[in-house]
Formats: C-alpha cells, sequence, structure tokens
C-alpha cells in the first residue's frame, strides 16, 4: 500500500500506473469480512445539529456535514472524514447535488429545469433527527422553463447515520397547464480527483477514465459515446466509454457509487424500494457514470421513448413521493483493502431494504407500514399441450399497478409499482403496499405473454389479501412445431458477437453475460453478413451460435443502408388444411422497426403480416439486451404453407438509420388446434 499511496497525489504522469495497482489490489486481495464501524461512540452520542444562515442550511450529526443553498435547496457540500467536501468543490454550487426535470409542453422541445425551491422550513428538528424541506408552487409568473409543478424536496439527517435521506413530493393541481415530462432524478458530482474506482455490482467494477478523457477523446456514432484517444491513463487508450453502458435494471437497482482511494472513502447510493420508480421491475436506467457522477434516476424515458405514457394533459391532476433514497458514505483504514467498502456498501443497503417503509419520515404523503397493505397468492400456468397437469409459475415476476390492459405496467409511469419475484412454487409475497386500487400483472420465464387478474385489486390501511391460486393461460393455439429462444422477454440466449477490437470496453471482454454492453455491435452484423442475410434451418441451426442478437440493417456505403430479409427453412410432412396454423413471435425490443413476415414467397407485395411502425427503445444502440415487450399471434392459414420445404421471410423494412432493429425473444409455429 505504500507505494500505491505514494502515487496517488497530483502527479497527473503518475497516476494511470497509480489506477493499475489500486485496481490489482481491489480485484484481487482478500475482502475483510469484518463489518466497517459507520460510526464512533464520541460521534454517536452527538446530537444532530441545524444551522440556519440566509443562504445556507447546514446539519452537522458528528459523522456527516451536509451544506444546502438557501432557498434553493441544492445539495453544495458534503464533509466526511478527512474531506472537507467529497462533492465536486470546482462546480458551481447548483452544480454538486441537485433534483432536476426534463419535461416539455406539447409538441416542443425539451426543458432542462434544476428544480429550485423559494421557501425553506423545519420539519423536524432534535437531537435524534433533523428533516428539513425546501419547497416551491409553481405560478404562472414564474420564469417560461420552470416547470409547472408544486415541489417540495426533503432532506434527512439521523443520529448515528453515515450519510443523507432524501425524498420529493411532486404534485401538479387541477387544471394546470399540459406538460409532458420524460425525466425526474437526482444527481451527485462527486470530486474528479479523488473519486476513481465505480462500482455498479459484483461483477460491474472498475477503475474509470477521467471527465477529461472524454473531452479529448473521439465522438463515436451514437451520442455519448467516445473513443478513449489520449486519456490519462494509458491503459485505457483505446476504450470506449458511455454512460449507457453501465445501465441497470430497476429490479437489481439497489446500489452504486464510487470508491475514492486517498482517503478510502466510498459514496453509496442506495434505493431499498423501487415503488416510486417507473415502468416495472425490468426498466433499464443510468446508474453511475464518468464524472465521477452518481444518479438515482426516478423516472425517465430510457429503453422506452416516447411510448411510455408521460402526457399531463386536460388539466390532470397528479402527485407522487419519489423516495426515500440513502447517500452512504463509509471507509476504511488506509492499510485495508478498498474493495471492502463495497462489500459494506451491499451490507448496508440490505439494512435499509430491511427497514422498508421508514418510519422516520415525516411527509403525510409517504405511508408508514401500517398504513400499507399485502397481498400473497400462488400463481399456476395451465398448458395442456405442455402438460396435462398444472404448472408451477416458478420465479414468475407478479406486481400491482394502475388498473390497466395486460402488460400496460411496462409504461406506466404516473403511480406506483409493487412487484415481488414468486418462489420455485409460484408462491407470492407483496408486502408494504400504497393504500390504492391496482391490477394485478405477471410474467413468467419460460411462457409467452402476460398475466392479468380478471379483478381489480384494492388496498386499505392494514389489509392482507389472499388471492389464493390464480391461473395463467399463455398464448397458445396448438402443438409446437418448432421454436426458436426462450421466452424470457430478453435477447441473450442469442449470438452476440466479439466487440470490434478496436471499440472496446475492458471490462466486458471477459463477461459472457455482459457481452452486449460492447460499443457499435449493430455494425458487426455487416461483416458477418456482407451480401446475404441471415438464414436459420429448423433442427439444423442452433440459436445460441446462428441467430444473431438483433435484426438489424447491413452497411453498403459510408451512410447508406439496405433492409434485410431473415429466412426461417423448415420441413412440414404434411398439411392440415382445416383450421390455421399459428405463428407466435415475441419481441424484446423495437426502434424505428417494421416487422414483415412472409410464407414462401419474398417477393409477394403485401406481407402476410406487419407490426407497421413501431418502438422507440434505442436499446440496441444503448447497450440493453431488451426494451419493451412486444407479442404478436398471427395467424397462417393452411393454404399458405407446403408439404416438404417451407420458408418464412422476416423482413425488418426500415433502413433510414444503423439503429433501426428489433430484438427477437421467441419465436415458434403451432399446428392448428385439432377438433
Amino acid at each position: 500500500m505504500g507505494k500505491m499511496h505514494l502515487l496517488a497525489g497530483s502527479n497527473w504522469p503518475a497516476i494511470g500506473l497509480c489506477f493499475f495497482f489500486f485496481f490489482l489490489i481491489a480485484s484481487s486481495a482478500k475482502i475483510p469480512t469484518s463489518k466497517i464501524p459507520s460510526t464512533t461512540k464520541k460521534s454517536s452520542a452527538l446530537g444532530v445539529q441545524l444551522q440556519v444562515t440566509d443562504k445556507q442550511v447546514v446539519i452537522d450529526n458528528g459523522i456527516v456535514q451536509v451544506n444546502f443553498s438557501s432557498p434553493g435547496g441544492d445539495v453544495i457540500g458534503i464533509k466526511y472524514k478527512e474531506m472537507d467536501n467529497v462533492l465536486e468543490t470546482k462546480n458551481y454550487e447548483n452544480n454538486r447535488g441537485y433534483w432536476d426535470v426534463v419535461w416539455s409542453r406539447p409538441r416542443d422541445s425539451n426543458i432542462f429545469d434544476k428544480v429550485q425551491a423559494t421557501k425553506f422550513s423545519i420539519i423536524v428538528q432534535n437531537e435524534d433527527q433533523v428533516e428539513i424541506s425546501f419547497s416551491k408552487i409553481w405560478s404562472p409568473s414564474m420564469d417560461k422553463t420552470t416547470v409547472p409543478l408544486k415541489v417540495d424536496k426533503r432532506y434527512i439527517v439521523r443520529r448515528g447515520s453515515s450519510g443523507l435521506y432524501l425524498y420529493a413530493v411532486m404534485e401538479r393541481l387541477k387544471g394546470w397547464p399540459d406538460v409532458d415530462m420524460d425525466q425526474i432524478r437526482v444527481v451527485f458530482k462527486l470530486q474528479s480527483e479523488k473519486f476513481h474506482y465505480m462500482a455498479i455490482s459484483d461483477d460491474r467494477q472498475r477503475v474509470m477514465p477521467m471527465p477529461q478523457d472524454r473531452t479529448t477523446g473521439q465522438p463515436l456514432a451514437y451520442p455519448e459515446a467516445v473513443l478513449l484517444t489520449n486519456p490519462v491513463n494509458p491503459q485505457q487508450k483505446g476504450e470506449v466509454d458511455d454512460k449507457y453502458q453501465y445501465s441497470c435494471e430497476n429490479k437489481d437497482n439497489k446500489v452504486h457509487g464510487w470508491i475514492s482511494n486517498d482517503p478510502p472513502v466510498g459514496f453509496w447510493m442506495i434505493t431499498p424500494s423501487n415503488e416510486f420508480r417507473d415502468a416495472g421491475p425490468v426498466k433499464q436506467d443510468l446508474t453511475s457514470h464518468v464524472g465521477p457522477i452518481v444518479l438515482n434516476m426516478f423516472g425517465s424515458v430510457h429503453y422506452a421513448g416516447k411510448d411510455l405514457n408521460t402526457e399531463y394533459r386536460n388539466g390532470e391532476p397528479w402527485k407522487k413521493v419519489f423516495g426515500p433514497v440513502y447517500v452512504y458514505l463509509n471507509s476504511i483504514p488506509p492499510s485495508e483493502n478498498p474493495k471492502a467498502l463495497w462489500e459494506d456498501a451491499k451490507r448496508q443497503m440490505s439494512t435499509e431494504v430491511k427497514s422498508w417503509p421508514y418510519n422516520f419520515p415525516r411527509s403525510e404523503d409517504f405511508p408508514s407500514s401500517d398504513q400499507r397493505g399485502n397481498v400473497v397468492g400462488q400463481l399456476v400456468v395451465r398448458d395442456p399441450y405442455i402438460n396435462e397437469k398444472l404448472i408451477d409459475a416458478s420465479l414468475a415476476y407478479v406486481g400491482l399497478a394502475a388498473p390497466g390492459a395486460v402488460g400496460s405496467w411496462q409504461t406506466e409511469v404516473k403511480g406506483y409499482q409493487f412487484w415481488t419475484q414468486a418462489d420455485k412454487k409460484g408462491s407470492f409475497s407483496i408486502k408494504n403496499i400504497r393504500a390504492g386500487k391496482y391490477s394485478l400483472y405477471a410474467f413468467v420465464p419460460g411462457f409467452l405473454g402476460d398475466y392479468k387478474y380478471n379483478v381489480d385489486v384494492i388496498i386499505q390501511p392494514g389489509s392482507e389479501i389472499k388471492l389464493g391460486v390464480l391461473t395463467y393461460d399463455p398464448p397458445r393455439n396448438g402443438t409446437t412445431l418448432w421454436e426458436i429462444g426462450i421466452p424470457d422477454r430478453t435477447a441473450s440466449e442469442f449470438y452476440v458477437p466479439d466487440a470490434n477490437p478496436t471499440l472496446v470496453n475492458k471490462l466486458y471482454i471477459d463477461s459472457p453475460a455482459n457481452k452486449f454492453r460492447q460499443y457499435g455491435l449493430w455494425e458487426r452484423y455487416t461483416d458477418l453478413y456482407p451480401k446475404n442475410d441471415l438464414i436459420y434451418t429448423v433442427g439444423v441451426s442452433n440459436y445460441a451460435k446462428d441467430w444473431f442478437f438483433a435484426h438489424v440493417n447491413r452497411k453498403v456505403g459510408n451512410t447508406a443502408y439496405k433492409a434485410t430479409t431473415w429466412q426461417i427453412i423448415f420441413e412440414l410432412k404434411s398439411v392440415m388444411q382445416s383450421g390455421s396454423y399459428t405463428l407466435q413471435i415475441a419481441l424484446a425490443s423495437a426502434t424505428n422497426s417494421e416487422l414483415q413476415v412472409r410464407f414462401n414467397n419474398a417477393n409477394v407485395k403485401r406481407p402476410l403480416f406487419t407490426t407497421r411502425l413501431i418502438g422507440k427503445d434505442n436499446a440496441i444502440a444503448r447497450y440493453g439486451i431488451h426494451g419493451l415487450y412486444w407479442f404478436y399471434s398471427i395467424q397462417v392459414p393452411a393454404s399458405q404453407l407446403l408439404q416438404g420445404k417451407n420458408t418464412i421471410y422476416l423482413t425488418q423494412t426500415r433502413n433510414g438509420s444503423p439503429f433501426s432493429g428489433i430484438m427477437y425473444d421467441y419465436i415458434r409455429l403451432e399446428a392448428p388446434t385439432k377438433a
């Protein structure tokens, strides 16, 4: 550690080597199993102190000292251990820790509003806890860039707590102007000369490029992607950096952050519940990225586009509580392994999850546990073509969201959602549900489609609803003749190519599960199929090797792209003339695409089926192995089929961009139902 400590100063030529030593130690050394003490007897004995001046508010509990601008309500400083401010002091005070909303008037361009309050008030002040509020109420006289919202930003510091709790209550009053709100988040920008190591999960953490590396680098074809041409750390030369490479599904996005090596300090964003995040458990969003920046994305159109319903029309009222979430700081002696900070952050995350819903926030809009309800039940699957007996909905995702159509939860953003994963028997328990009216939804890995319970679920304070055994009948019209893929709502089982060796992120080189997070994989299709498109022969081909993960265009010039037609070849010993065959197609993603389906004649002008133009999720370009889920059940007349060899032609017709394309989840051909 002595050599690493020596190199950790301000001598920039030595920083690359310092990073290397730090990465080596953090990755390979044995991690201490003892819990990192978050406080001391002296600091825990101190009560929480509050100081208020005309322009600043300071809360200090002896462990952390947090400074806020007043009355704006930005976090402008966090003092912890030897660091007078873990936030970037080179930035203006309103560019360190803040809330923002991206919004627009209908059919107008986006406006970026760093939400500034106009009023400061003290909610709770005692030695055990201080909760403060920075609020504003929109009025027509305000600046035209101010989002029409009533906002109450709350911050809490507790005795003995090594961090800051924060949440916001946002509200539209009845009759307010029509708006779209595309993004709501909170942002923290850390000291770039201190925080170099980022951790998203056990297998996604690394020494990161420096902010200036992106400035000196070469911008690539898709916004936010930069090729590092002259990085501070020479070992990172030739790598691609893009914040979307570090995205995460909501269900897995519980803790992420950064580690400073000198002094050894961790800064973590902990999210104990997803109830206030939009679009359900598999919605993907940003986490931490080069800056060093730490985000909590409460809502966005990422990996979905405008298909997420963000519109507020005809004076519609709305209110939602975002959070609380926890900014957690930890430290270790310089002689210990810095990665122990990550292990401790995970332990703290588990503690916060077990403590949800918190009993200390004082907003009347945040209900405590006794004001909530629970739902229990069991989901089974009925598919007699697989098994005459009912099948356990093993590991199904079951959730409550606003009443709507089957599958509507994946584009629902205005209300709260409560999800859990069932056990291997399909038994589920959803706890701590806010009072209200919901639909119960589910999807089952290994089975097509979406489930919806046919009765609204009414949650009242203290209610315990036992639904009993629920039966899901997945889409099915006949016996399976053949299938391609696994119905799991992703394209992860298909062939993901190696990245262009000049456009890699080294973190994912030896990580098969994250291979799809490499830049430019859409261009690899042209490399593999320079003249002719993909042909898949049922019974011969292997979808893990022979089915490209994304149906994209072929590049035919510097800026020209050609639509592509994939073929599925299969044999039928005979064709049943009574009834229709069924082609089940589930898509894991779609971006400015149109899928047309033809049987045995690629040149017939009118396809048997077309999706028409669908999708804006950008999942192919932004390293998502899925976006929104689309399902189509296509009736195929027997007259379309031949005894012997048959060919299905799948054409993605939109060729104006390299990023137009779809990802398949699963394809199945079914025989007609027997009379």
